[in-house]
Protein backbone atom coordinates (compact mmCIF):
# COMPACT_ATOMS: atom_id res chain seq x y z
CA UNK A 1 0.00 0.00 0.00
CA UNK A 2 1.07 3.51 -0.98
CA UNK A 3 0.33 6.75 0.31
CA UNK A 4 1.06 10.47 -0.64
CA UNK A 5 1.09 13.25 1.43
CA UNK A 6 2.72 16.65 1.34
CA UNK A 7 5.36 15.21 -1.86
CA UNK A 8 6.43 12.24 1.05
CA UNK A 9 5.32 8.69 0.25
CA UNK A 10 5.15 6.22 2.30
CA UNK A 11 5.25 2.88 1.71
CA UNK A 12 3.80 0.34 4.27
CA UNK A 13 3.63 -3.54 4.55
CA UNK A 14 0.65 -5.43 5.96
CA UNK A 15 1.63 -8.21 8.06
CA UNK A 16 -1.14 -9.15 10.33
CA UNK A 17 -3.02 -5.95 12.19
CA UNK A 18 1.15 -4.07 11.99
CA UNK A 19 2.34 -2.40 9.27
CA UNK A 20 6.15 -1.50 8.78
CA UNK A 21 6.34 2.08 7.05
CA UNK A 22 9.04 3.56 5.00
CA UNK A 23 9.23 7.00 3.90
CA UNK A 24 10.66 8.16 0.90
CA UNK A 25 11.24 12.03 0.85
CA UNK A 26 10.34 13.11 -2.93
CA UNK A 27 10.31 16.70 -1.73
CA UNK A 28 14.08 16.14 -0.85
CA UNK A 29 15.53 14.67 -3.30
CA UNK A 30 14.15 17.39 -6.16
CA UNK A 31 15.33 19.89 -3.45
CA UNK A 32 19.01 17.90 -3.66
CA UNK A 33 19.06 18.38 -7.66
CA UNK A 34 18.74 22.07 -7.63
CA UNK A 35 21.75 22.46 -4.26
CA UNK A 36 24.04 20.31 -6.82
CA UNK A 37 23.33 23.14 -9.69
CA UNK A 38 23.62 25.84 -6.84
CA UNK A 39 27.37 23.86 -5.73
CA UNK A 40 28.99 23.66 -9.17
CA UNK A 41 28.13 26.98 -9.72
CA UNK A 42 25.79 26.00 -13.10
CA UNK A 43 21.96 27.10 -11.45
CA UNK A 44 20.00 28.87 -14.02
CA UNK A 45 18.60 32.31 -13.56
CA UNK A 46 16.23 33.96 -15.81
CA UNK A 47 16.22 37.41 -15.91
CA UNK A 48 12.44 39.21 -16.62
CA UNK A 49 12.73 41.99 -19.52
CA UNK A 50 10.62 43.58 -21.61
CA UNK A 51 12.51 44.30 -25.34
CA UNK A 52 10.63 47.98 -26.58
CA UNK A 53 9.91 48.03 -30.22
CA UNK A 54 12.25 49.50 -32.64
CA UNK A 55 14.52 50.64 -29.94
CA UNK A 56 15.96 47.44 -29.37
CA UNK A 57 18.99 46.36 -28.11
CA UNK A 58 17.68 48.77 -25.32
CA UNK A 59 15.44 46.94 -22.58
CA UNK A 60 13.68 46.77 -19.42
CA UNK A 61 14.70 44.70 -16.75
CA UNK A 62 12.37 43.75 -13.74
CA UNK A 63 12.26 43.60 -10.31
CA UNK A 64 13.61 45.16 -7.12
CA UNK A 65 12.59 48.65 -7.61
CA UNK A 66 10.36 48.31 -10.44
CA UNK A 67 11.95 48.06 -14.30
CA UNK A 68 15.36 49.42 -15.10
CA UNK A 69 16.83 49.68 -18.54
CA UNK A 70 19.17 47.86 -20.23
CA UNK A 71 21.24 47.21 -22.88
CA UNK A 72 20.89 43.51 -24.44
CA UNK A 73 24.03 41.76 -25.33
CA UNK A 74 23.08 37.77 -25.62
CA UNK A 75 19.90 37.75 -27.97
CA UNK A 76 20.00 35.24 -30.74
CA UNK A 77 18.28 37.88 -32.52
CA UNK A 78 21.28 38.25 -34.54
CA UNK A 79 19.74 40.72 -36.99
CA UNK A 80 17.30 42.46 -35.20
CA UNK A 81 14.46 41.31 -37.29
CA UNK A 82 12.37 40.54 -34.46
CA UNK A 83 11.85 44.38 -34.42
CA UNK A 84 11.59 45.13 -38.11
CA UNK A 85 8.89 46.81 -39.13
CA UNK A 86 8.00 44.36 -42.28
CA UNK A 87 7.92 41.68 -40.18
CA UNK A 88 5.57 43.05 -37.58
CA UNK A 89 3.43 44.31 -40.08
CA UNK A 90 3.03 41.36 -41.29
CA UNK A 91 2.18 39.36 -38.28
CA UNK A 92 -0.30 42.08 -37.40
CA UNK A 93 -1.70 41.90 -40.63
CA UNK A 94 -2.18 37.95 -40.31
CA UNK A 95 -3.24 38.26 -36.78
CA UNK A 96 -6.40 40.92 -37.97
CA UNK A 97 -7.06 38.82 -41.40
CA UNK A 98 -7.28 35.17 -40.00
CA UNK A 99 -6.62 35.53 -35.99
CA UNK A 100 -4.07 34.22 -33.34
CA UNK A 101 -4.06 30.53 -33.85
CA UNK A 102 -3.65 27.59 -35.96
CA UNK A 103 -6.64 25.59 -35.76
CA UNK A 104 -4.98 22.18 -34.95
CA UNK A 105 -2.31 20.02 -36.28
CA UNK A 106 -1.16 20.30 -39.77
CA UNK A 107 -3.23 17.10 -41.00
CA UNK A 108 -6.42 18.02 -38.58
CA UNK A 109 -7.19 21.72 -39.99
CA UNK A 110 -3.93 23.55 -39.10
CA UNK A 111 -2.43 23.30 -42.71
CA UNK A 112 -3.07 27.00 -43.50
CA UNK A 113 -1.57 28.82 -46.62
CA UNK A 114 0.63 30.90 -44.64
CA UNK A 115 2.31 27.84 -43.99
CA UNK A 116 2.46 26.28 -47.34
CA UNK A 117 4.00 29.36 -48.42
CA UNK A 118 6.61 29.85 -46.25
CA UNK A 119 8.02 25.98 -46.76
CA UNK A 120 8.38 26.75 -50.53
CA UNK A 121 10.29 29.93 -49.65
CA UNK A 122 12.53 28.07 -47.56
CA UNK A 123 12.89 25.13 -49.84
CA UNK A 124 13.92 28.13 -52.73
CA UNK A 125 15.79 29.66 -50.31
CA UNK A 126 18.43 26.01 -49.82
CA UNK A 127 17.91 25.41 -53.85
CA UNK A 128 16.00 21.80 -52.80
CA UNK A 129 12.41 20.38 -53.61
CA UNK A 130 10.50 21.14 -50.40
CA UNK A 131 10.90 22.17 -46.77
CA UNK A 132 9.25 21.15 -43.74
CA UNK A 133 7.58 23.75 -40.96
CA UNK A 134 8.16 22.57 -37.34
CA UNK A 135 7.28 24.31 -33.94
CA UNK A 136 11.04 24.85 -32.87
CA UNK A 137 14.64 24.08 -33.92
CA UNK A 138 15.18 21.88 -31.09
CA UNK A 139 11.69 19.97 -32.28
CA UNK A 140 12.89 19.80 -36.40
CA UNK A 141 16.06 18.29 -35.37
CA UNK A 142 14.95 15.76 -32.65
CA UNK A 143 12.27 14.73 -35.39
CA UNK A 144 13.68 14.78 -38.37
CA UNK A 145 16.69 12.47 -37.19
CA UNK A 146 15.11 10.13 -34.83
CA UNK A 147 12.70 9.35 -38.01
CA UNK A 148 15.39 9.11 -40.48
CA UNK A 149 17.41 6.81 -38.15
CA UNK A 150 13.93 4.44 -37.85
CA UNK A 151 13.28 4.98 -41.54
CA UNK A 152 17.11 3.64 -42.63
CA UNK A 153 17.53 -0.10 -41.37
CA UNK A 154 20.92 -0.55 -39.86
CA UNK A 155 21.82 2.87 -39.96
CA UNK A 156 24.61 3.81 -38.13
CA UNK A 157 25.25 7.82 -37.51
CA UNK A 158 28.23 9.89 -37.46
CA UNK A 159 28.09 12.88 -35.30
CA UNK A 160 30.53 15.82 -34.60
CA UNK A 161 30.94 16.04 -30.87
CA UNK A 162 29.99 19.62 -30.49
CA UNK A 163 26.69 18.97 -32.27
CA UNK A 164 23.37 20.43 -30.46
CA UNK A 165 22.10 18.99 -27.63
CA UNK A 166 18.63 18.83 -30.08
CA UNK A 167 20.59 16.55 -32.91
CA UNK A 168 21.94 14.17 -29.61
CA UNK A 169 18.53 13.89 -28.72
CA UNK A 170 17.23 12.59 -32.29
CA UNK A 171 20.44 10.62 -32.68
CA UNK A 172 19.48 8.98 -29.31
CA UNK A 173 15.72 8.69 -30.38
CA UNK A 174 16.23 6.84 -33.39
CA UNK A 175 17.64 3.76 -32.02
CA UNK A 176 20.71 3.93 -34.56
CA UNK A 177 24.40 2.96 -33.60
CA UNK A 178 26.42 6.45 -33.62
CA UNK A 179 29.67 6.90 -34.06
CA UNK A 180 31.02 10.29 -32.58
CA UNK A 181 34.17 12.24 -34.39
CA UNK A 182 36.19 14.67 -32.76
CA UNK A 183 35.01 18.02 -34.12
CA UNK A 184 35.85 19.17 -37.47
CA UNK A 185 38.15 16.19 -37.45
CA UNK A 186 38.44 15.06 -40.97
CA UNK A 187 40.84 12.72 -40.58
CA UNK A 188 38.74 10.76 -37.41
CA UNK A 189 35.30 11.20 -39.56
CA UNK A 190 36.96 9.06 -42.25
CA UNK A 191 38.65 6.64 -39.91
CA UNK A 192 34.76 5.54 -38.59
CA UNK A 193 33.46 5.80 -42.21
CA UNK A 194 36.28 3.48 -43.75
CA UNK A 195 35.17 0.95 -40.23
CA UNK A 196 31.62 0.21 -41.64
CA UNK A 197 30.25 -2.16 -44.05
CA UNK A 198 29.89 -0.30 -47.56
CA UNK A 199 26.09 -1.81 -47.96
CA UNK A 200 25.71 0.14 -44.40
CA UNK A 201 23.82 3.04 -44.42
CA UNK A 202 25.08 6.10 -43.09
CA UNK A 203 24.14 9.51 -42.24
CA UNK A 204 26.51 12.47 -41.52
CA UNK A 205 25.12 15.14 -38.88
CA UNK A 206 27.08 18.43 -38.26
CA UNK A 207 26.46 22.15 -38.08
CA UNK A 208 27.93 24.78 -40.18
CA UNK A 209 28.43 27.54 -37.34
CA UNK A 210 29.09 26.07 -33.81
CA UNK A 211 27.83 28.73 -31.47
CA UNK A 212 29.96 28.39 -28.12
CA UNK A 213 33.25 29.09 -30.21
CA UNK A 214 32.06 30.59 -33.73
CA UNK A 215 33.63 28.27 -35.98
CA UNK A 216 33.21 26.85 -39.26
CA UNK A 217 32.77 22.95 -40.46
CA UNK A 218 34.70 22.18 -43.75
CA UNK A 219 31.32 21.68 -45.11
CA UNK A 220 32.40 20.67 -48.90
CA UNK A 221 35.19 18.67 -47.32
CA UNK A 222 32.73 16.59 -45.18
CA UNK A 223 30.47 16.11 -48.41
CA UNK A 224 33.49 14.55 -50.60
CA UNK A 225 33.54 11.64 -47.60
CA UNK A 226 30.02 11.65 -47.97
CA UNK A 227 30.35 10.78 -51.58
CA UNK A 228 33.42 8.20 -51.01
CA UNK A 229 31.85 6.43 -48.85
CA UNK A 230 27.99 6.54 -50.06
CA UNK A 231 26.59 8.52 -46.66
CA UNK A 232 23.71 10.79 -46.49
CA UNK A 233 24.25 14.79 -44.79
CA UNK A 234 22.31 16.61 -42.41
CA UNK A 235 23.83 19.98 -42.31
CA UNK A 236 22.42 22.09 -39.09
CA UNK A 237 22.02 25.89 -40.00
CA UNK A 238 20.64 27.37 -36.94
CA UNK A 239 23.28 29.61 -36.15
CA UNK A 240 23.77 30.65 -40.03
CA UNK A 241 20.37 30.87 -41.83
CA UNK A 242 19.70 34.82 -42.77
CA UNK A 243 23.23 35.73 -41.62
CA UNK A 244 25.38 34.39 -44.66
CA UNK A 245 25.04 33.40 -48.12
CA UNK A 246 23.89 36.14 -50.61
CA UNK A 247 19.81 35.39 -49.96
CA UNK A 248 20.67 34.43 -46.59
CA UNK A 249 20.56 30.53 -47.09
CA UNK A 250 23.59 30.01 -44.79
CA UNK A 251 27.30 29.15 -44.77
CA UNK A 252 26.32 26.27 -47.32
CA UNK A 253 25.54 29.01 -49.94
CA UNK A 254 28.23 31.44 -49.22
CA UNK A 255 30.60 28.09 -49.81
CA UNK A 256 28.16 27.19 -52.59
CA UNK A 257 27.44 23.60 -50.92
CA UNK A 258 23.65 23.48 -50.45
CA UNK A 259 23.58 21.14 -53.69
CA UNK A 260 25.52 18.80 -51.93
CA UNK A 261 24.05 18.33 -48.87
CA UNK A 262 20.93 15.77 -48.18
CA UNK A 263 19.66 17.55 -45.67
CA UNK A 264 19.35 21.50 -44.34
CA UNK A 265 17.83 22.22 -41.11
CA UNK A 266 17.61 25.70 -39.66
CA UNK A 267 15.79 27.69 -37.66
CA UNK A 268 13.20 30.94 -37.86
CA UNK A 269 14.05 32.00 -34.00
CA UNK A 270 17.40 33.19 -34.35
CA UNK A 271 18.09 35.61 -37.59
CA UNK A 272 14.89 35.34 -38.89
CA UNK A 273 13.84 36.84 -35.61
CA UNK A 274 10.71 35.01 -35.08
CA UNK A 275 9.81 31.04 -34.10
CA UNK A 276 10.37 27.87 -35.65
CA UNK A 277 12.01 25.64 -37.21
CA UNK A 278 12.52 23.41 -40.64
CA UNK A 279 14.21 21.16 -43.18
CA UNK A 280 14.67 21.63 -46.55
CA UNK A 281 15.72 18.30 -48.70
CA UNK A 282 13.96 16.03 -51.35
CA UNK A 283 9.75 15.79 -51.99
CA UNK A 284 10.30 12.17 -51.12
CA UNK A 285 12.33 12.91 -47.74
CA UNK A 286 9.86 15.82 -46.83
CA UNK A 287 7.06 13.04 -46.98
CA UNK A 288 8.29 10.89 -44.91
CA UNK A 289 9.10 12.68 -42.34
CA UNK A 290 5.98 14.06 -42.56
CA UNK A 291 4.39 10.98 -42.29
CA UNK A 292 6.36 9.18 -40.07
CA UNK A 293 7.42 11.41 -37.35
CA UNK A 294 5.34 11.99 -33.86
CA UNK A 295 6.95 15.28 -33.16
CA UNK A 296 5.06 16.59 -36.18
CA UNK A 297 1.79 14.68 -36.69
CA UNK A 298 0.86 15.12 -33.34
CA UNK A 299 1.59 18.61 -32.63
CA UNK A 300 -0.41 22.14 -33.16
CA UNK A 301 1.07 23.81 -36.46
CA UNK A 302 2.74 27.05 -35.64
CA UNK A 303 0.20 30.24 -35.75
CA UNK A 304 -0.27 31.67 -38.54
CA UNK A 305 0.82 35.13 -37.07
CA UNK A 306 4.58 33.77 -36.12
CA UNK A 307 4.83 32.15 -39.74
CA UNK A 308 3.31 34.84 -41.29
CA UNK A 309 6.12 37.05 -39.64
CA UNK A 310 8.61 34.87 -40.27
CA UNK A 311 7.97 34.79 -44.40
CA UNK A 312 8.67 38.52 -44.51
CA UNK A 313 11.59 38.40 -42.89
CA UNK A 314 13.29 35.49 -45.20
CA UNK A 315 12.26 37.47 -48.39
CA UNK A 316 13.42 40.69 -46.57
CA UNK A 317 16.71 38.95 -46.26
CA UNK A 318 17.05 37.06 -49.45
CA UNK A 319 17.28 41.05 -50.54
CA UNK A 320 18.51 42.66 -48.46
CA UNK A 321 22.76 42.61 -47.59
CA UNK A 322 22.28 45.86 -45.07
CA UNK A 323 21.81 43.70 -41.84
CA UNK A 324 24.29 41.23 -42.64
CA UNK A 325 27.03 43.62 -43.44
CA UNK A 326 26.22 46.01 -40.38
CA UNK A 327 26.09 43.02 -38.24
CA UNK A 328 29.51 41.56 -39.31
CA UNK A 329 31.02 45.43 -39.05
CA UNK A 330 29.57 45.53 -35.43
CA UNK A 331 31.12 41.83 -34.75
CA UNK A 332 34.66 42.63 -36.12
CA UNK A 333 34.44 46.03 -34.00
CA UNK A 334 33.50 44.33 -30.34
CA UNK A 335 36.42 41.63 -31.65
CA UNK A 336 38.83 44.67 -31.85
CA UNK A 337 37.91 46.15 -29.15
CA UNK A 338 38.19 43.22 -26.60
CA UNK A 339 41.41 42.39 -27.93
CA UNK A 340 43.10 45.91 -27.22
CA UNK A 341 41.64 46.23 -23.84
CA UNK A 342 43.33 42.74 -23.14
CA UNK A 343 40.40 40.77 -23.01
CA UNK A 344 40.56 36.80 -22.99
CA UNK A 345 38.66 37.07 -26.65
CA UNK A 346 38.17 33.26 -27.61
CA UNK A 347 39.31 32.74 -31.35
CA UNK A 348 36.10 32.75 -33.63
CA UNK A 349 35.50 33.66 -37.64
CA UNK A 350 31.51 34.28 -37.52
CA UNK A 351 29.61 36.68 -35.74
CA UNK A 352 29.74 35.07 -32.13
CA UNK A 353 32.39 36.73 -29.64
CA UNK A 354 33.06 34.59 -26.59
CA UNK A 355 35.00 35.59 -23.58
CA UNK A 356 37.00 32.97 -21.84
CA UNK A 357 35.89 33.03 -18.11
CA UNK A 358 37.24 29.40 -17.11
CA UNK A 359 34.97 29.37 -13.57
CA UNK A 360 31.04 29.30 -13.65
CA UNK A 361 31.12 30.50 -10.34
CA UNK A 362 33.24 33.75 -11.76
CA UNK A 363 31.24 33.96 -15.30
CA UNK A 364 27.93 33.87 -12.95
CA UNK A 365 29.23 36.76 -11.58
CA UNK A 366 30.31 39.09 -14.04
CA UNK A 367 27.32 38.23 -15.61
CA UNK A 368 25.69 39.71 -12.17
CA UNK A 369 27.78 42.76 -11.55
CA UNK A 370 26.92 43.69 -15.59
CA UNK A 371 23.36 43.71 -15.38
CA UNK A 372 23.66 45.31 -11.33
CA UNK A 373 25.73 48.04 -11.48
CA UNK A 374 25.86 48.66 -15.26
CA UNK A 375 22.65 47.68 -16.91
CA UNK A 376 24.75 45.56 -19.25
CA UNK A 377 22.71 41.92 -20.16
CA UNK A 378 25.26 38.75 -21.07
CA UNK A 379 24.09 35.46 -19.94
CA UNK A 380 27.09 33.62 -18.63
CA UNK A 381 27.54 30.07 -20.36
CA UNK A 382 28.32 26.89 -18.59
CA UNK A 383 28.78 23.00 -18.45
CA UNK A 384 26.67 20.97 -19.97
CA UNK A 385 26.89 23.76 -22.48
CA UNK A 386 30.24 24.18 -22.92
CA UNK A 387 32.95 21.52 -21.23
CA UNK A 388 34.14 22.55 -17.47
CA UNK A 389 37.11 24.79 -17.18
CA UNK A 390 36.10 26.84 -20.20
CA UNK A 391 32.73 28.75 -18.63
CA UNK A 392 32.44 31.92 -20.96
CA UNK A 393 30.75 35.31 -21.92
CA UNK A 394 28.95 34.90 -25.08
CA UNK A 395 27.81 38.29 -26.87
CA UNK A 396 26.01 38.66 -30.16
CA UNK A 397 26.57 42.35 -31.05
CA UNK A 398 23.84 43.45 -33.24
CA UNK A 399 23.77 45.97 -36.29
CA UNK A 400 21.97 48.29 -33.70
CA UNK A 401 24.78 48.11 -31.03
CA UNK A 402 26.47 51.51 -31.31
CA UNK A 403 30.23 52.36 -31.09
CA UNK A 404 29.22 54.08 -27.98
CA UNK A 405 27.53 51.18 -26.57
CA UNK A 406 30.58 48.98 -27.33
CA UNK A 407 33.14 51.33 -25.31
CA UNK A 408 30.96 51.49 -22.08
CA UNK A 409 30.54 47.70 -22.31
CA UNK A 410 34.42 47.24 -22.69
CA UNK A 411 35.28 49.32 -19.66
CA UNK A 412 32.52 47.53 -17.77
CA UNK A 413 34.71 44.33 -18.33
CA UNK A 414 38.16 45.92 -17.36
CA UNK A 415 36.54 47.43 -14.39
CA UNK A 416 35.05 43.84 -13.27
CA UNK A 417 37.84 41.47 -14.26
CA UNK A 418 40.43 44.22 -12.32
CA UNK A 419 38.08 43.89 -9.14
CA UNK A 420 37.04 39.80 -9.80
CA UNK A 421 40.76 39.29 -10.52
CA UNK A 422 40.33 37.38 -13.37
CA UNK A 423 43.17 36.83 -15.49
CA UNK A 424 43.55 38.32 -18.75
CA UNK A 425 44.66 37.87 -21.98
CA UNK A 426 48.22 36.36 -22.16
Amino acid sequence: MRVVRNGVAKVAWLKGSKARVRALDYNRIFKSAIERLHDEGRYRVFIDILRTKGQFPNAHCFGGNGPKPITVWCSNDYLCMGQHPAVVEAMETALHEVGAGSGGTRNISGNTHYHTELEAELAGLHGKDGALLFTSGYVSNEAALSTLGKLLPGCVIFSDELNHASMIAGIKNSGCDKRVFRHNDLEHLEELLAAEDSETPKLIAFESVYSMDGDIAPIAAICDLADKYNALTYLDEVHAVGMYGAHGGGISERDDVAGRLTIIEGTLGKAFGVMGGYIATDRTIIDCIRSYAPGFIFTTSLSPVLVAGALASVRHLKHSQDERRDQQEAAATLKAKFSAAGLPLMPSVTHIVPLLVGCPMKAKRVSDILLAEYGLYVQPINFPTVPRGTERLRFTPGPHHSTDMMDELTAALVEIWSREEIRLAA
